[in-house]
């Protein structure tokens, strides 16, 4: 059946009840701006809405909407995650597989397409617009400016995913313009990524038909890109956490809220519902905050997800209050996602066929030495950013700043692995690392010696991607058979085993609260101010190798 949102061709068995349900609570429309009691009668679709004189002490809202988001980050498959997500009110989500995309390319994105059939939930995939992210980085794949297109021709391809390359638009690159030109074509918004990007360069990246930005980090920076049209997506994930800084964006306007990249134990923890409710506590509307995470996505991708209006298909979430935004029930197309038992239909859990790309070989110390002399780029990590700050230390005093090495493996051919220093992470012995390591996904070890770095890189590289921590005794690990991305294990499961590494590394010394995710980021070229990838140490401010 076709999802009225995307064209999304569902497999589930939509369990809508035959005979019309009705629930009674205290609407909150968002369309017009009114919370009132009322009681709701739906199907697949809502096919009554009567204001009623009292209701039950409890809050109907329009499903909730993660405006931007990748499922990579969470280690689940897209049937898993949502399964996870409808527990905490969320219907859909605008979804990047651009991780996936890098690993694997087309066949990547379409797995992910594939597989997010398998349950309920509205998933609105996006075309990759950066595959690689820059020329800077190996990838396993490329997608140039006809598979974008293929990709943007599909019914299920809802947007052209986060314009990373802001440095290529800027300069109208021809393959750039060409995706941005391909996605016009189709009629699909380009969403993008500008983090500090001010002034007439914004205006020359706007100018090219990109109008979002989920990287602001700075509240006059959101300000001057929502003054331009832009519409502001305020990110609260793992790592990332912009709402505290960023929440007076939202109040009375059309921006949104997203999570961007979220670790499995913090999704089982909560959602939008947890960012709805530190809204509130920051002093944004219950309104408002609804609105950001409803209509306003809902408005700009034309999604077609339910607003609680005669005729919108029934996504619905039931809270308790509008303070602690506690999900008692989620509703997907008139079928009861969450809680799901005694229900004909329930989120699916996919046992699809593990792909990946991977051709690692093992490393030994002989394959990273590196001994900086006098005064050396070091990369300053910083809890909770993806910014980081460069620091020039002098080498003698690499031990008292905690100063340690990263490296970097091709992980798609065999290659001289890349190495630079680090501090920020603070451990005070061993190594850990991951395949997970944005955006191309090679293997990113961090580690205060040599044997300790190989001996959790090559833990890797015999499961051909996952986690792994050494701490100078044993080895752990977290298998991601899925593209070295995804675990193919239910959530809790998942959890556990994350939860357990990253009690390892804070024993280790460490007091990030996110040190996987944190690390993942140090691969990231395009967020400044200084990254490394599988080719070398890189200058993001100046675009180059240092």
């Amino acid at each position: 059946m076709e999802n009225p949102s995307g064209g999304v061709r569902q497999r589930y068995k939509s369990g809508a009840p035959n005979s019309p349900m009705r629930i009674s609570g205290n609407l909150v429309d968002v369309v017009n701006g009114d919370i009132y009691p009322a009681e709701i009668e739906f199907g697949r679709n809502i096919e009554r809405v009567r204001r009623i004189a009292s209701a039950p002490k409890r809050y109907i809202l329009p499903g909730l909407v993660d405006g931007h988001m990748h499922v990579e980050s969470t280690m689940l498959l897209p049937s898993e995650y949502a399964r996870v997500a409808a527990s905490h009110g969320v219907v859909a989500a605008v979804a990047d597989p651009h991780e996936i995309g890098n690993v694997l390319g087309g066949p990547g994105v379409r797995f992910m397409i594939r597989n997010g059939r398998e349950s309920c939930f509205k998933f609105f995939f996006g075309a990759p617009s950066c595959v690689p992210a820059t020329g800077f980085e190996t990838s396993g794949a490329r997608l140039g400016s006809r598979e974008t297109e293929r990709l943007l021709s599909r019914k299920d391809v809802s947007h052209l995913s986060e314009m990373m390359d802001y440095p290529g638009v800027i300069a109208r690159n021809k393959d750039v313009m060409a995706k941005i030109a391909s996605a016009k074509r189709h009629g699909k918004k380009v969403d993008g990524h500008a983090p500090g990007l001010r002034g007439k360069d914004l205006d020359k990246y706007i100018s090219a038909g990109i109008d979002t930005d989920h990287e602001c980090y700075m509240l006059d920076e959101a300000v001057e890109k929502a003054g331009k049209g832009m519409k502001i997506l305020v990110r609260e994930g793992s790592a990332a956490k912009n709402l505290s800084t960023l929440h007076p964006i939202l109040r009375g306007g059309r921006n949104m809220l997203c999570t961007d990249d979220m670790e499995p134990g913090d999704l089982l923890e909560g959602h939008m519902d947890q960012i709805l409710a530190k809204c509130v506590r920051l002093g944004v509307t219950p309104l408002d905050a609804i609105r950001s995470c409803t209509i306003n996505p809902c408005g700009h991708y034309k999604l077609g997800t339910g607003l609680l209006r005669v005729g919108d298909p029934a996504d619905i979430t039931v809270v308790r209050d509008l303070r602690s935004f506690k999900v008692i029930e989620t509703y997907v197309d008139g079928a009861r996602a969450y809680p799901s038992r005694g229900m004909r239909m329930r989120m699916a859990r996919s046992a699809a066929r593990p792909l990946n790309n991977f051709h690692a070989r093992r490393i030994s110390a002989k394959d990273i030495p590196f001994f900086p002399q006098g005064r050396y780029p070091v990369i300053e990590a910083i809890d909770g950013e993806l910014i980081t700050e460069k620091r020039i230390i002098d080498a003698a005093d690499f031990h008292k700043e905690r100063v340690q090495k990263i490296v970097v493996i091709n992980r798609y051919r065999k290659a001289k692995p890349a190495v630079g220093f680090i501090r920020g992470f603070g451990i005070r012995r061993g190594a850990f690392g991951s395949s997970v390591m944005h955006d191309s996904h090679n293997i990113g070890v961090t580690g205060t010696d040599d044997e300790s770095i190989c001996t959790a890189a090559n833990a890797i590289i015999a499961k051909k991607g996952g986690l792994a921590v050494f701490d100078g005794r044993k080895t752990s690990m977290l298998p991601l058979p899925y593209a070295g991305l995804m675990s193919g294990e239910r959530a809790e499961s998942v959890a556990k085993k994350y939860d357990g590494l990253k009690r390892m590394v804070r024993g280790m010394g460490c007091r990030m609260k996110a040190p996987f995710m944190t690390l993942s980021f140090m691969g990231l070229l395009v967020i400044p101010h200084i990254k490394i990838s599988d080719k070398g140490l890189f200058d993001t401010d100046r675009f180059g190798f240092i």
